[in-house]
């Protein structure tokens, strides 16, 4: 970068460039694409830092496979402006290369007509490839050199960051809407159960499923829900392998200990040790026989009016072990009872002494409502379990599916 000549421009000192950047970002707040979002930051800076850093002109160029193409244009018009640049060339390929770079020298002066310039200019690159954005800045007299380097850098950082935070909700709105297209809207209907289920995730994305398949005949109903460790988009992708492994491995073998074994295998070959889940799923016939196997997760319970039966046998957690092996439960779902199934969301609510929600309330819930229908008992506990936290948002991803067998009509 060459030294500038003397200026008398108005300085711009730090606080009110920051004044001004927030101003700028809360007038272009909708602007949702990535495209609208660089174009309305051009206009703003071009409307609030022409005069005091004197750009005469701006232009704003956007990458795309055959070069960087012209996309706009605010100040002075210059007709001989290239509608595409190469990042090889040299005046394009020093901005690329320091992010920011003031052409002040007669070479660069000279080179500058295309560029939208047709003088002295400054330029910065934003974003990353193959989406990266190029602002041109044609300076007029009397600009600052050191003013317009800090300027620049500032902005770059920040409409670069404000480029990545749409760039990251983006990725997690599709991770939202991939794992919401994993979770049942509804219940299957299966007599004489009736079932409930509800999900509430800690942040936009969430680490806990439930699901429903059906298996082998109409008269066998596969249940399952699972809590990966942690939340968000790592807990929501790993979330996903398990769904579908879970689902891919029921529908080739029947032997329930023998998919778990093969899933945790591939789990643990395909995520880091540290990261893990914990699976229950379960067969539920007609007559209320329940096949099952608890890999970790916090034991689902046959809760009748006078006892409580935890589901633990199985084995441990699926991911951090490369063998492990499983064992498989048996149970009966009564009449007048339900199979409640939940996690740590649920149980791990805190109120304000620090307390958790905890099994024993959520068994007392149960049973005050245990006459109700499945989707009255799932409101219940957790309006209870909201409230027991204050109306304060949730901690962790919490799920709770409740299958309900109706006491016979005499």
């Amino acid at each position: 970068m060459k030294e500038n000549p003397p200026t008398t421009a108005p300085k711009l000192e730090a606080k009110h460039l920051y004044r001004r950047l927030d101003a700028l970002f809360r007038s272009i707040e909708k602007a949702r694409t990535a495209r609208r979002l660089v174009e309305a930051f051009l206009d703003g800076v071009f409307r609030e830092l022409a005069e005091p850093l004197r750009f005469r002109a701006a232009s704003l160029y956007m990458e795309r496979p055959s070069g960087f193409r012209l996309s706009k244009q605010l100040g002075e018009a210059n007709k001989e402006a290239f509608d595409t640049l190469s990042p090889d060339d040299p005046p394009l390929s020093l901005v690329l290369q320091h992010r920011v770079y003031l052409h002040t020298d007669a070479a660069s002066v000279a080179a500058a007509k295309p560029y939208g310039a047709g003088g002295a200019f400054a330029a910065c690159v934003v974003g990353r490839r193959p989406r990266r954005y190029v602002y041109v800045f044609a300076l007029g007299d009397g600009f600052q050199g050191e003013e317009i380097d800090f300027t620049l850098n500032t902005l770059r950082a920040s409409l670069s960051s404000r480029l990545m935070e749409e760039r990251l909700q983006g990725g997690l709105r599709e991770a939202a809407e991939i794992q919401a297209s994993l979770l049942p809207d509804t219940a299957p209907s299966f007599a004489p159960f009736e079932m409930a289920q509800r999900s509430h995730p800690a942040e936009e994305v969430g680490g806990d499923f439930f699901d429903y398949r059906k298996v082998v005949t109409e008269d066998v109903l596969g249940v399952a829900i699972g809590d990966a460790s942690g939340h968000g988009l790592p807990a929501a992708l790993l979330v996903r392998d398990v769904v579908i492994g879970l689902r891919m491995g029921l529908e080739k073998d029947l032997r329930i200990t023998s998919v778990f074994q093969r899933l945790n295998r591939v789990i643990h070959e395909s995520t880091l040790s540290s990261k893990f889940i914990s699976v229950f799923y379960a067969e539920l016939e007609k007559d209320g026989t329940l096949s099952y196997v608890n890999a970790g997760h916090p034991a689902p319970m046959l809760v009748s009016r006078d006892a409580v039966e935890r589901l633990t046998v199985g084995g441990t957690v699926i991911g951090p072990l490369p063998e492990v092996r499983f064992k498989r439960g048996l149970a009966v779902l009564r009449a007048d009872s339900c199979l409640v199934m939940c996690t740590d969301g649920i149980l791990e609510r805190r109120n304000a002494a620090d307390e958790f929600y905890g099994e024993s309330r959520l068994i007392e819930t149960v049973r005050r409502n245990l006459g109700r229908p499945a989707q009255d008992i799932l409101a219940a506990v957790f309006k209870e379990c909201e409230a027991f936290g204050e109306t304060r948002p949730f901690d962790d991803d919490a799920t709770l599916v409740i299958i309900r067998r109706a006491a016979p009509v005499n």
